[in-house]
This record gives structure tokens, C-alpha cells and sequence, in this order.
């Protein structure tokens, strides 16, 4: 990954509601959500929402499919695993027996997390 891409998903995901977007569609899995479902589970008004999902469908982290008169988003978890991935690449560098207390995310088993701290923002359903 390109030092740039990372920068640009950093910035798309610097808005809390977009966060709260794109981990939405991470919990929805491979079938996503429509536009106005996004909306009303986030309390958002859709005219607010489509510049936020713009944002993360230009950044990559989302990807968008026509449905009828709809608009189903995905979350793009690939591009996500890809980032982590950059981050961490260099960790414990010539150690790695210090990344021994690393723990892998339930989601992704083989990718290595350090610990998180364990207050979660929960959102409707």
C-alpha cells in the first residue's frame, strides 16, 4: 500500500459518523446495507448521509451497487485488512518474540491486533 492510499482512508474515516458508517457495514458482512437503512439505523438524515458515503466510496473503503431506485454500500474489508497490514508490516523488526501478547481480531484470526481497550460504541439496530 501506498503511503497516500493510507493517508486518504485516514481522512475519509476522520468524521465519527463515518466511522460509525463503515463499522455498521463491517457488522452487515458481504450483504451491506441500503442508503436509507444506513440512515435510519444511524439516526442521520439521508440528505447528510450521501455526503459521508461519498467520502468512503471515494476513498475505497466502500464499494456501491445499484438497486432499483437504491443504493447498496459494502464495506470494503480487504482494503481495510491491506492497511492494517501496511501499518504493522515492520512490527517487532528483528524481534519477534515480542509480539507474542499480539491478539488476532475474532473477525480475522490471522491478523494480529495489539489489545484494545474495551469500550465499544454501540449502535442501533
Amino acid at each position: 500500500m501506498e503511503k497516500s492510499t493510507a493517508t486518504t482512508i485516514f481522512e475519509s474515516l476522520s468524521s465519527g459518523l463515518r466511522l460509525d458508517v463503515y463499522r455498521l457495514l463491517v457488522r452487515m458482512g458481504t450483504g451491506g446495507m441500503v442508503a436509507g437503512k444506513i440512515a435510519s439505523t444511524l439516526d442521520v438524515p439521508p440528505t447528510n448521509l450521501s455526503f459521508h458515503l461519498k467520502t468512503l466510496t471515494q476513498a475505497g473503503l466502500l464499494s456501491v451497487e445499484a438497486e432499483g431506485r437504491f443504493q447498496r454500500y459494502r464495506a470494503n474489508i480487504p482494503l481495510m485488512l491491506d492497511l492494517i497490514a501496511y501499518l504493522t508490516e515492520e512490527c517487532c523488526a528483528d524481534h519477534p518474540e515480542q509480539c507474542e501478547g499480539m491478539r488476532a481480531s475474532p473477525c480475522c484470526p490471522d491478523a494480529a491486533l495489539p489489545q484494545q481497550s474495551s469500550t465499544k460504541k454501540t449502535l442501533k439496530q
